[in-house]
């Protein structure tokens, strides 16, 4: 009277799910509101005209996300593990909203690139003066060598003589790359553009992730219910 192979698998596949994407949500979570209450940023917070600028919806949706998710890994870990279907059946509902939510929003980030795209490399910019008037906020700074080594792009004018952050800039390829680079900006608001259908292609596959995840927890939970079932038989049976 216990779980199948099956059962056991899809039990151990949601505790792994469920690990991973618990880091994820609180690393979202931990960066989100360390730029909500960090000594450099939290004054955009209090100015009205700014509450709608892209740096302080970028927050919003890092501390929403984070938040979600852990919410999220909360009764998926407890229902997994305990193997308890209540649990189970509300982390069901959950994950089938997120798969809905990433499949809309990647359609949407696909047929709006442009402005997405803009909307990224203006989140970037307030980064990148937060990180020149904060004095070189070493945390921004690693978020700037990141993007920027990633991107391979140096700041927002991209000339290395008068760039302030040039000290997160990679190093340069050839001789040419010693004076200019690309500016960083310019290079989101394009990558995003030529590469919208891997962006597209990572929303989508992250919901196919979540289904995967929702079909074990289903299978699990109809385990569980078997199982309950073949137990109140012993026991009429028994007694």
């Amino acid at each position: 009277m216990a779980l199948d192979g099956c059962g056991i698998i899809c039990k151990y596949i949601l505790v792994i799910f469920n690990l991973i994407f618990a880091v994820l949500g609180f690393a979202f979570l931990g960066i989100g509101m360390w730029l909500r209450f960090s000594n450099n940023t939290r004054g955009i917070f209090e100015i009205d005209t700014l509450n709608s600028s892209a740096f302080v919806v970028g927050v919003a949706v890092l501390i929403g996300l984070g938040s979600v998710m852990l919410i999220v890994v909360a009764f998926g870990d407890y229902g997994a593990c305990n193997e308890k279907r209540c649990a189970l059946q509300v982390f069901s509902a959950l994950l089938a909203l997120l798969a809905g939510a990433e499949i809309g929003f990647g359609v949407v980030a696909y047929s709006r690139r442009y402005q997405v795209g803009a909307s990224i490399a203006e989140f970037y910019t307030s980064m990148y003066l937060l990180y020149v008037k904060g004095g070189g906020d070493p945390a921004i700074g690693v978020t700037l060598t990141f993007v920027h080594n990633m991107l391979h792009c140096c700041g927002v004018t991209g000339v290395k003589v008068i760039e302030l952050a040039q000290q997160t800039c990679p190093k340069p390829d050839g001789f040419f790359e010693h004076l200019v680079m690309p500016n960083c900006p310019e290079v989101i608001a394009n990558v995003f553009d030529s590469k919208a259908s891997l962006v597209l292609g990572i929303f989508l596959g992250t919901a196919a992730l979540l289904i995967t995840a929702l079909v074990c927890a289903i299978i699990l939970m109809k385990q569980l219910k078997r199982v309950n079932q073949e137990i109140s038989a012993y026991y009429s049976t028994v007694y």
